[in-house]
């Protein structure tokens, strides 16, 4: 089994910057990709980045694309998503995620985090 724990969401001003953190935990060694996916009120959850377990950059959602930033810390078993230029439209919660397949659904999930951008 594999435990994963998002921190550092947080109340912040459109513009302003946020840093995620998904700290991971148990059989991390079988973990291939981990992903960080958020749901706003009233609409489906939806992916918006994933890194491979050795850093790997493997997707970003257009619409965060030059604004957020997957990265990894491997002696830290932690995932970061850095979130700069912030807008309204980012509010949700924020998941992180892990799979130890290449493809197809992640197995493991954290309990979320609340984003929350002000106009």
């Amino acid at each position: 089994q594999v435990q994963l724990v998002e921190s550092g969401g947080g109340l912040v001003q459109a513009g302003g910057s946020l840093r995620l953190s998904c700290a991971a935990s148990g059989r991390t060694f079988n973990i291939y990709r981990m992903a960080w996916f958020r749901q706003a009120p009233g609409k489906e959850r939806e992916l918006a980045g994933a890194i491979t377990w050795s850093g790997g950059i493997l997707y970003y959602k257009d619409s965060v694309k030059g604004r957020f930033t997957i990265s990894r810390d491997n002696a830290k078993n932690t995932m970061y998503l850095q979130m700069n230029s912030l807008k309204p439209e980012d509010t949700a919660v924020y998941y992180c995620a892990a799979s130890v397949g290449r493809v197809g659904a992640y197995e493991y999930w954290g309990q979320g985090t609340q984003v929350t951008v002000s106009p």
